[in-house]
Protein backbone atom coordinates (compact mmCIF):
# COMPACT_ATOMS: atom_id res chain seq x y z
CA UNK A 1 0.00 0.00 0.00
CA UNK A 2 1.19 3.49 -0.79
CA UNK A 3 2.17 5.82 2.01
CA UNK A 4 0.04 8.89 2.67
CA UNK A 5 1.26 12.25 1.39
CA UNK A 6 0.10 15.78 2.19
CA UNK A 7 -1.82 15.83 -1.11
CA UNK A 8 -3.96 12.93 0.19
CA UNK A 9 -5.29 15.06 3.04
CA UNK A 10 -8.08 17.60 3.15
CA UNK A 11 -7.59 21.11 4.47
CA UNK A 12 -8.95 21.66 7.99
CA UNK A 13 -11.90 23.57 6.54
CA UNK A 14 -12.78 20.93 3.93
CA UNK A 15 -12.37 18.15 6.47
CA UNK A 16 -14.72 19.94 8.89
CA UNK A 17 -17.33 20.19 6.13
CA UNK A 18 -17.10 16.47 5.28
CA UNK A 19 -16.20 15.03 8.69
CA UNK A 20 -19.56 13.44 9.55
CA UNK A 21 -19.79 11.56 6.23
CA UNK A 22 -16.12 10.55 6.35
CA UNK A 23 -16.54 9.28 9.90
CA UNK A 24 -19.54 7.11 8.96
CA UNK A 25 -17.63 5.61 6.02
CA UNK A 26 -14.49 4.94 8.08
CA UNK A 27 -16.42 3.40 11.01
CA UNK A 28 -18.14 0.99 8.59
CA UNK A 29 -14.72 0.16 7.09
CA UNK A 30 -13.19 -0.42 10.54
CA UNK A 31 -15.92 -2.96 11.40
CA UNK A 32 -14.61 -5.07 8.53
CA UNK A 33 -11.11 -4.91 10.02
CA UNK A 34 -11.74 -5.87 13.66
CA UNK A 35 -10.84 -9.35 14.88
CA UNK A 36 -11.84 -10.19 18.47
CA UNK A 37 -9.69 -12.69 20.31
CA UNK A 38 -11.83 -13.86 23.19
CA UNK A 39 -14.03 -11.37 24.99
CA UNK A 40 -11.50 -8.71 26.02
CA UNK A 41 -8.80 -8.52 23.35
CA UNK A 42 -9.22 -7.26 19.80
CA UNK A 43 -7.04 -6.59 16.80
CA UNK A 44 -7.96 -3.49 14.80
CA UNK A 45 -6.16 -3.89 11.48
CA UNK A 46 -4.95 -0.62 10.02
CA UNK A 47 -4.65 0.49 6.40
CA UNK A 48 -4.40 3.71 4.39
CA UNK A 49 -8.09 4.51 5.00
CA UNK A 50 -7.89 4.16 8.79
CA UNK A 51 -4.60 6.04 8.94
CA UNK A 52 -5.81 8.89 6.72
CA UNK A 53 -8.75 9.30 9.09
CA UNK A 54 -6.44 9.20 12.12
CA UNK A 55 -4.15 11.85 10.63
CA UNK A 56 -7.09 14.07 9.68
CA UNK A 57 -8.46 13.79 13.21
CA UNK A 58 -5.09 14.68 14.75
CA UNK A 59 -4.72 17.68 12.45
CA UNK A 60 -8.23 18.81 13.40
CA UNK A 61 -7.78 18.33 17.15
CA UNK A 62 -4.34 19.95 17.25
CA UNK A 63 -5.25 22.59 14.63
CA UNK A 64 -2.20 21.67 12.59
CA UNK A 65 -1.88 23.32 9.19
CA UNK A 66 1.84 24.04 8.81
CA UNK A 67 3.45 21.77 6.19
CA UNK A 68 6.33 20.66 8.44
CA UNK A 69 3.94 19.70 11.25
CA UNK A 70 1.70 17.81 8.83
CA UNK A 71 4.77 15.90 7.62
CA UNK A 72 5.53 14.97 11.25
CA UNK A 73 2.04 13.49 11.65
CA UNK A 74 2.41 11.56 8.41
CA UNK A 75 5.80 10.25 9.56
CA UNK A 76 4.18 9.04 12.80
CA UNK A 77 1.22 7.25 11.17
CA UNK A 78 2.58 5.99 7.83
CA UNK A 79 4.48 3.11 9.49
CA UNK A 80 1.10 1.67 10.55
CA UNK A 81 0.05 1.11 6.92
CA UNK A 82 0.75 -2.43 5.67
CA UNK A 83 3.31 -2.65 2.88
CA UNK A 84 2.28 -5.75 0.97
CA UNK A 85 3.85 -8.54 3.02
CA UNK A 86 2.31 -7.83 6.39
CA UNK A 87 -0.70 -6.83 8.41
CA UNK A 88 -0.49 -4.08 11.00
CA UNK A 89 -2.90 -3.79 13.88
CA UNK A 90 -3.70 -1.81 16.96
CA UNK A 91 -4.12 -4.32 19.80
CA UNK A 92 -6.71 -3.31 22.37
CA UNK A 93 -7.23 -4.99 25.74
CA UNK A 94 -10.77 -3.94 26.58
CA UNK A 95 -12.28 -3.98 30.07
CA UNK A 96 -14.98 -1.42 30.89
CA UNK A 97 -14.55 -1.50 34.66
CA UNK A 98 -11.43 0.49 35.66
CA UNK A 99 -10.51 -1.71 38.63
CA UNK A 100 -10.97 -4.90 36.65
CA UNK A 101 -8.86 -3.44 33.81
CA UNK A 102 -6.06 -2.49 36.24
CA UNK A 103 -6.05 -5.99 37.77
CA UNK A 104 -6.25 -7.78 34.42
CA UNK A 105 -3.44 -5.72 32.86
CA UNK A 106 -1.20 -7.02 35.65
CA UNK A 107 -2.36 -10.61 35.14
CA UNK A 108 -1.99 -10.35 31.37
CA UNK A 109 1.56 -8.99 31.48
CA UNK A 110 3.34 -10.12 28.31
CA UNK A 111 0.21 -11.15 26.39
CA UNK A 112 1.19 -8.87 23.52
CA UNK A 113 4.14 -11.17 22.80
CA UNK A 114 1.86 -14.21 22.48
CA UNK A 115 -0.57 -12.86 19.85
CA UNK A 116 -0.41 -14.77 16.59
CA UNK A 117 -1.95 -15.34 13.19
CA UNK A 118 -1.91 -18.91 11.90
CA UNK A 119 -2.48 -19.84 8.28
CA UNK A 120 -3.43 -23.50 7.79
CA UNK A 121 -0.38 -25.49 6.82
CA UNK A 122 2.12 -23.05 8.36
CA UNK A 123 3.59 -22.26 11.77
CA UNK A 124 1.99 -19.35 13.64
CA UNK A 125 3.25 -15.85 12.89
CA UNK A 126 3.73 -14.02 16.19
CA UNK A 127 3.20 -10.29 16.41
CA UNK A 128 6.19 -7.99 16.38
CA UNK A 129 4.96 -5.44 18.91
CA UNK A 130 5.62 -1.87 19.93
CA UNK A 131 8.42 -1.08 17.54
CA UNK A 132 7.96 2.62 18.24
CA UNK A 133 8.34 2.39 22.04
CA UNK A 134 7.91 -0.02 24.91
CA UNK A 135 4.35 0.03 26.25
CA UNK A 136 4.55 -2.52 29.05
CA UNK A 137 6.39 -2.49 32.37
CA UNK A 138 7.74 -5.31 34.50
CA UNK A 139 4.46 -5.24 36.46
CA UNK A 140 1.76 -4.90 33.80
CA UNK A 141 0.98 -4.72 30.13
CA UNK A 142 -0.57 -1.72 28.41
CA UNK A 143 -4.17 -1.64 27.19
CA UNK A 144 -2.91 -0.59 23.73
CA UNK A 145 -0.14 -2.11 21.61
CA UNK A 146 0.88 -1.83 17.98
CA UNK A 147 1.56 -5.08 16.14
CA UNK A 148 3.01 -6.16 12.82
CA UNK A 149 2.54 -9.65 11.37
CA UNK A 150 5.06 -10.56 8.63
CA UNK A 151 4.05 -13.28 6.16
CA UNK A 152 6.07 -15.29 3.66
CA UNK A 153 5.05 -15.26 -0.02
CA UNK A 154 3.86 -18.85 0.44
CA UNK A 155 1.59 -17.88 3.33
CA UNK A 156 0.15 -14.98 1.35
CA UNK A 157 -0.51 -17.24 -1.64
CA UNK A 158 -2.22 -19.78 0.63
CA UNK A 159 -4.43 -17.08 2.16
CA UNK A 160 -5.39 -15.80 -1.29
CA UNK A 161 -6.24 -19.37 -2.31
CA UNK A 162 -8.59 -19.82 0.66
CA UNK A 163 -6.48 -21.34 3.45
CA UNK A 164 -8.09 -21.00 6.86
CA UNK A 165 -6.72 -18.12 8.98
CA UNK A 166 -6.88 -18.05 12.79
CA UNK A 167 -5.98 -15.33 15.30
CA UNK A 168 -5.19 -16.04 18.92
CA UNK A 169 -3.01 -15.42 21.95
CA UNK A 170 -1.22 -17.99 24.08
CA UNK A 171 -1.31 -16.65 27.62
CA UNK A 172 -2.16 -18.71 30.70
CA UNK A 173 -4.28 -15.91 32.16
CA UNK A 174 -6.37 -15.54 29.00
CA UNK A 175 -7.93 -18.85 27.93
CA UNK A 176 -9.97 -18.61 24.73
CA UNK A 177 -10.59 -20.32 21.43
CA UNK A 178 -8.73 -18.90 18.43
CA UNK A 179 -10.85 -16.72 16.15
CA UNK A 180 -11.24 -17.62 12.50
CA UNK A 181 -10.75 -14.65 10.21
CA UNK A 182 -13.51 -15.11 7.66
CA UNK A 183 -16.08 -13.32 5.51
CA UNK A 184 -15.84 -9.56 4.98
CA UNK A 185 -12.98 -9.23 7.46
CA UNK A 186 -10.94 -11.81 5.59
CA UNK A 187 -11.62 -10.15 2.23
CA UNK A 188 -10.65 -6.75 3.61
CA UNK A 189 -7.38 -8.05 5.09
CA UNK A 190 -6.43 -10.10 2.01
CA UNK A 191 -6.74 -6.89 -0.02
CA UNK A 192 -3.79 -5.52 2.00
CA UNK A 193 -1.51 -7.84 0.03
CA UNK A 194 -2.39 -6.24 -3.32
Amino acid sequence: MARLKRQDLLSLERYAEQRAAIRRTVMAHKKRRRVPIGEHLALYFEDAITMRYQVQEMLRIERIFEPAEIEQELAAYNPLIPDGSNWKATVMIEYVDIEERRRRLQELNGIENTIYIRVDGFDPVYAIVNEDLERATDDKTSAVHFARFEFSPEMIAAMKQGARILAGARHDAYPHEPTEIAGDVRRSLIADFD
